[in-house]
């Protein structure tokens, strides 16, 4: 680890890259409050201030799944109105779910019936006095997914028959918070932390972040507002995204010590988003390709170096046969011509040879 550096993204390190970045916003009281006064569409959130949230997914630890190990579970504090609970369901699934409708009655039943332990513990039966009340719960989906969210929207829609049954019924409906399908500069409009959090999470691409078309001083703006501690989730994202890119880490943490440090003026201006290794290794198996080519045609020159000695050798060779041909019939003149000088010797000393 670097001197100086908090490293905090080793958080995210062990976690699906996929549902780190969601469960990051929720994680960070600022973020949530951020979230609750931007969509969900309620006055009685607009004041919603950080230190009012407090996260209680421990307590809620039995009713979840392993699958759904990234859901989360707040109590809100509302000043001269009690407590809010919000349980969100973090959708990173490249599929729609539709049973989450059922999920989150699930969800909302075991809150409810916690509660009612909880102020039993309290004060022995107090549930069951006619002047009991349950806090509200606000259920929100962020769905993360490039598929259009179809699922039902109210439990009603779940039940055969509901027109028929709708005042036995129960019914509710819950907040939708579909990032690939919000408008990036309906996004940007709000101008605060949460808004580059989301941004972070939707890039895919080089050209996805080109066409953010930020605005001027955008991201030295977020830099200079956000707390620490939002920074380190800004920081965190990014690192999931980055990881997801199997950039190094040591390339991955001077990116994110920039924006620690609130360096962010040109975040991922020269940046290109693509696999990393994966291109890496490609280069280098392009490289021993060609190292393998150039040791093929060295075998291959070598070859025609070895045909070429080859030849110079049979030429040498016929050139030799030629030449012990030339010595032949030399010899066989000679010796002819020493034949036909004993025929005449023979013939002048009156030895008659037949034919």
């Amino acid at each position: 680890m670097r001197k100086g550096t908090n490293n905090r993204d080793d958080m995210i390190t062990n976690r699906e890259t996929a549902d780190s970045g969601a469960k990051l916003i929720f994680g960070n009281p600022t973020l949530c409050a951020q979230l609750l006064h931007d969509y969900s569409g309620m006055d009685l959130l607009k004041d919603v201030r950080p230190e009012d949230i407090e996260d209680v997914t421990t307590r809620y630890i039995p009713m979840f799944t392993g699958e759904r190990d990234s859901d989360t579970v707040k109590r809100v504090k509302l000043p001269g109105k009690g407590e809010l609970f919000v349980v969100t369901l973090i959708e990173h699934k490249s599929y729609v779910d539709y049973n989450v409708i059922m999920q989150l009655l699930r969800y909302m039943v075991f809150i409810w019936e916690d509660y009612a332990k909880q102020k039993d513990a309290e004060q022995e039966h107090i549930s069951k006095t006619k002047g009991f009340r349950y806090p509200p719960i606000l259920p929100i989906v962020y769905y993360e997914g490039k598929r259009g969210w179809t699922a039902v929207r109210s439990l009603s829609e779940k039940i055969i028959l509901n027109d028929a049954f709708s005042q036995f019924i129960p019914d509710f409906q819950y907040l939708l918070v579909n990032l690939s399908g919000m408008d990036p500069d309906a996004i940007l409009s709000k101008d605060n932390e949460l808004s580059l959090v989301m941004l972070i999470n939707r890039l895919k691409s080089t050209e996805e972040y080109k066409k953010l078309n930020l605005p001027d001083n955008y991201l030295e703006g977020i830099a200079k507002k956000a707390p620490a501690d939002v920074l380190d989730v800004i920081a965190c994202v990014v690192a999931v995204i980055l990881r997801g890119l199997n950039v190094p880490e040591d390339e991955l943490q001077d990116f994110t010590d920039r924006i620690r440090s609130r360096d962010m003026g040109k975040l991922f201006a020269d940046f290109e988003f693509y696999d990393v290794q994966a291109t890496r290794k490609e280069i280098q198996e392009l490289k021993n390709e060609i190292s393998g080519l150039k040791d093929e045609n060295t075998g291959l020159k070598d070859e025609v170096t070895g045909l070429k000695d080859e030849n110079t050798g049979l030429k040498d060779e016929n050139t030799g046969l030629k030449d012990e041909n030339t010595e032949l019939r030399d010899e066989n003149t000679e010796l002819r011509d020493e034949l036909l000088r004993y025929r005449k010797l023979l013939e002048e000393n009156g030895v008659v040879l037949n034919s």
